[in-house]
């Protein structure tokens, strides 16, 4: 087998088997194929693009590249919720204690913020003393004892993603939806859980611009859950505007224990309510409405906050800050962006919003970057509000003062204001195979 054949067949349309997609993978991550013949395949499958049942064979391939995760010493059903990105996103903070409530076990592995998208660890680790480094074992006993854990990814796993990953991020292929799919769901189905639910963003905020281009995504990472023997279903939800009111660490932190105290901002609240729904349903508790009120108890009764405060006590952080979220440190400096104009907001640059928390130090731009937790974005208006000329449409957070005018700017141009209302969009746009 030659990897110059397996180039030059899919450069022609053909479809390469099962056997010529793991050779390849397999050679890749030993060092024996060289960058520039992964690069011209990955160019040549981004204009080409792959059957279903060559996308499953490269997610499979991904996923059996490094290690896989044994979680048989889990008690329990095990189910996840993975998110492809985006701006005030902090639902796994609230989806996964209100799941871990009701008896289920979540035993989450997430990653790190890059860009204008934020990362569950990043968030997480804005919490006193929070680890999120810990050994499978003990990883394994905290989801036992408290019913869930969240750790960063681990690095053994789905090794192929990684060295592809970084490839296609300097070789303009990262929007190729069979390249999107094995990335996301190589690295999930390394992972040993029971029931995965997606959330699948789209618009402005996302990596997926077009609700079309989102559902194809969904259907197929679903398809090739399915395959995989799991229990699936995704989300289309809309990302044509922030996630909440707070864009930061432990900004969002923060808001996620008011969601979890039953004092969330609306869209949030919805979110995380189905999210966690359609866990709990795809975890044989019941129909979507049995599970859906018994999410409302436990947010309505403290349950779900209690079970995301014993987790990060389990965890090595301070369980008083989620009691008591004055506790985190608040930012030297913040600065008030005024409305221009009178009139409606009629859209948003989510995108942009994220941009201008990265400018605050809220985010990085490479993994070597080091980021400021207080830093970030507070909205006082959103899409659809009224505000007047010289009105607060949001407070900008920052350790340093000099951050403040090119975030402003940013976020300025990013905020449409018209004199026409917008019609109300839906959060959720779509389930596929809920």
């Amino acid at each position: 087998m030659r990897m110059f054949d397996i180039i030059k067949k899919k450069r022609d349309g053909g479809q390469l088997s099962d056997k010529e997609i793991a050779w390849f993978i397999d050679g890749y991550v030993k060092g024996e194929i060289p960058d520039y013949q992964a690069a011209a395949l990955c160019m040549a499958i981004y204009y080409k693009g792959m059957t279903i049942d060559e996308t499953t064979a490269l997610t499979f391939a991904i996923r059996d590249s490094g290690e896989r995760l044994d979680f048989s010493n889990i008690d329990g059903l095990r189910v996840d919720k993975h998110s492809t990105g985006g701006v005030g996103d902090k639902t796994s903070l609230i989806v996964a204690p209100i799941v871990a409530s009701l008896g289920v076990k979540v035993a989450k592995m997430s990653g790190r913020g890059l860009g204008h998208t934020g990362g569950t660890i990043d968030k997480l680790e804005s919490i006193e003393g929070f680890c999120t480094d810990i050994s499978v074992s003990d990883f394994v006993k905290i989801v036992n004892e408290t019913g869930i854990a969240i750790v960063g990814q681990n690095a053994t796993l789905a090794p192929a993603d990684k060295l592809l990953y970084a490839l296609r991020d300097v070789t303009a292929t990262v929007d190729s939806l069979p390249l999107i799919v094995s990335s996301i769901m190589g690295k999930k189905l390394a992972a040993d859980d029971d029931c995965i639910v997606l959330d699948v963003k789209t618009g402005s905020g996302s990596f997926m611009k077009t609700v079309e281009d989102s559902k194809n995504l969904a259907e197929t990472m679903v398809d090739i859950g399915k395959r995989a023997g799991k229990k699936m279903c995704a989300l289309i939800t809309d990302m044509d505007r922030p996630l909440g009111f707070a864009i930061g660490n432990s900004l969002e932190v923060i808001e996620a224990i008011e969601t979890l105290n039953g004092n969330g901002p609306e869209d949030l609240t919805e979110l995380c309510v189905a999210l966690a729904s359609y866990m709990l349903s795809l975890a044989e508790k019941g129909s979507y409405d049995e599970c859906k009120q018994n999410v409302l108890r436990v947010i309505n009764d403290g349950t779900a906050l209690n079970t995301f405060a014993n987790m990060v006590e389990a965890q090595g952080g301070n369980k008083e800050w989620i009691y008591n979220p004055e506790n985190f440190p608040k930012a030297k400096y913040q600065s008030e962006v005024l409305s221009e104009k009178s009139g409606y907001i009629t859209s948003v640059n989510t995108e942009g919003y994220g941009v201008a928390s990265l400018l605050l130090g809220a985010g990085r731009n490479t993994m070597a970057d080091k980021i400021d937790f207080a830093a970030g974005i507070h909205l006082c208006k959103k899409t659809g509000d009224y505000v007047e000329k010289g009105e607060k449409i949001a407070v900008l957070y920052a350790e340093d003062e000099s951050k403040f005018a090119a975030a402003e700017k940013c976020f300025v141009n990013a905020t449409v204001i018209g004199d026409q209302k917008p019609c109300e969009m839906p959060l959720i746009l779509d389930v596929v195979g809920g």
